[in-house]
């Protein structure tokens, strides 16, 4: 799990509760006609924006990874590979049957090489689900960064509501303070949905989609090595390639000799 994800959600509404029992009760900032306002009209802006299969593929998709985190990371890959491109050269592409491998997606790769696809096959087949999947993953991005966009803007048109209401009932002056109310809050459950959990949310899964990228385009170029019975020293001094800079001196520092 993404402990940063959570801990920031868990931060930023204890921060909100606080400030609101500090002055207040927490009732006070309850309102159906400004829920309904934000949510409602988020959400429908949404529908219009993207397809409906999109919507309920790529939210579920995109709250799943950004709360998850990638078993392996980049060096613990390359060294993995690395491993299996040595049982590859040893054993024959036969000995990798019996390989034990953490990521599915290199799981794949390595089911192919064994069973004996050419490589392009391999290639295209990998390339195909690595774009699929990003292309799942982008769209999640985006529908939670198009929810980001719409609920400021649909709080300020739950604001304008509330004024036309209250400057409309200004005989009454017992319906000044409700119709101020929901103005308000719909301007805060807007400014709340955007800025805490929406737009932070795309942002996590902006990261997380340039760094499978990497991570799965590092994984397809080696094992096309591993197909090609290339040493583990030259598989890994290639895939170091992907690394940082800072990362790259370190992994070669503790590669084996």
């Amino acid at each position: 799990m993404d402990i940063a994800t959570g801990l920031g959600l868990l931060a930023g509404m204890a921060v909100l509760v606080t400030l609101i029992l500090m002055g207040g009760e927490l009732s006070m900032f309850l309102d159906s006609h400004a829920f309904i306002a934000i949510f409602g009209g988020a959400f429908a802006a949404t529908l219009i924006r993207f397809p409906l299969a999109s919507i309920f593929h790529g939210m579920p998709l995109g709250m799943r990874f950004a709360f998850s985190m990638r078993r392996m990371s980049q060096r613990e890959l390359i060294e993995e590979i690395a491993s299996l491109a040595e049982i590859a050269r040893k054993q024959g592409p036969m000995g990798l049957e019996k390989a034990e491998v953490s990521d599915t997606f290199l799981a794949k790769g390595v089911r192919y090489v064994a069973d004996g696809y050419d490589a392009d096959f391999i290639r295209d087949n990998l390339e195909r689900d690595r774009d699929n999947f990003l292309t799942h993953l982008d769209e999640g991005q985006k529908i939670y960064r198009s929810i980001g966009d719409c609920a400021p803007a649909f709080g300020m048109v739950a604001t304008l509501i509330g004024m036309v209401q209250m400057f409309a009932n200004m005989s009454d002056p017992s319906k000044l303070g409700p119709y101020m109310a929901v103005a308000l809050l719909a301007t805060f459950y807007g400014a709340g949905l955007a800025n805490l959990f929406c737009l932070p949310i795309a942002d996590k899964l902006h990261f997380k989609l340039v760094d499978e990228e990497i991570n799965r385009s590092l994984i397809i170029d080696g094992v096309l090595m591993m197909r090609e019975s290339k040493s583990p020293a030259l598989v890994r001094e290639m895939l170091l390639a992907y690394l940082p800079e800072k990362h790259r001196h370190e992994a070669e520092e503790l590669a084996p000799a």
